[in-house]
């Protein structure tokens, strides 16, 4: 624990204070000895850098105990499935830049049963860079994470109706088409009607379109 302390910088008391807290894992003992490693190390320093953001101790306990309940990495990723995202590893300090003050227990719980965030010894892993980005830009621009994953869930929602739609008519009328194809046709077909109800919605907001009670539909 003394060497652990030092390679640390911390006071012996305070590792024995975060052992007896939870938050950091007890030591792998051989007899009397107990030896410390490089996940207790990672785990101090990122306490520290918690603390340094304005974190309580007990907002980093329910931190912790929100990671460790993470979904397996396998799991979230989807290892051994095509997929043309791209994942991120982050430490708990580099996730907390990108959300400045949004990290919470709550958000943390939330991403992690959106399956967004997984953990992987002491890294986390954020199953799409775009996501992350995206996510980080909307909180910058003010909307408040909570907000973002809430619109998360139900974009999903539509996103899994519209994959099955696509994949039940190409399956249906061309059994040569494959996923590398498919995903292509897809994503131009929902790229551009977005667009297009992004400028019906925003000519309704500005008075320049139909309202949808207003608008006609053809008669049978």
């Amino acid at each position: 624990m003394e060497e652990l302390a030092k390679e640390a910088g911390i006071p012996v008391r305070t590792v024995r204070f975060y052992r007896e807290r939870g938050l950091i894992a007890p030591p792998r003992r051989e007899g009397r000895i107990a030896w410390y490693d490089d996940h207790h190390l990672a785990r101090l320093r990122t306490i520290a850098g918690l603390l340094e953001r304005g974190h309580t101790l007990t907002g980093i306990a329910d931190l912790a105990r929100t990671f460790e309940s993470g979904r397996d990495v396998a799991e979230v990723l989807g290892l051994g499935e095509p997929t043309e995202e791209t994942p991120v590893r982050l430490t708990p300090e580099q996730l907390a830049d990108y959300f400045e003050g949004e990290v919470t227990p709550e958000n943390l719980a939330t991403a992690l049963d959106l399956g967004y965030l997984a953990t992987d010894g002491d890294e986390i892993v954020h199953i799409s860079r775009r996501l992350l980005e995206v996510s980080a830009e909307l909180v910058r621009e003010g909307v408040p994470l909570s907000t973002v994953l809430s619109a998360g869930r139900r974009v999903r929602e539509h996103a899994d109706a519209l994959a099955e739609l696509f994949v039940g008519v190409m399956r249906a009328h061309s059994t040569e088409t494959e996923p590398s194809q498919l995903r292509p046709l897809a994503r131009a077909v929902v790229d551009a009607e977005l667009s297009m109800a992004f400028d019906r919605r925003l000519r309704r907001d500005d008075g320049t379109g139909p309202k949808p009670s207003e608008t006609k539909t053809p008669e049978t």
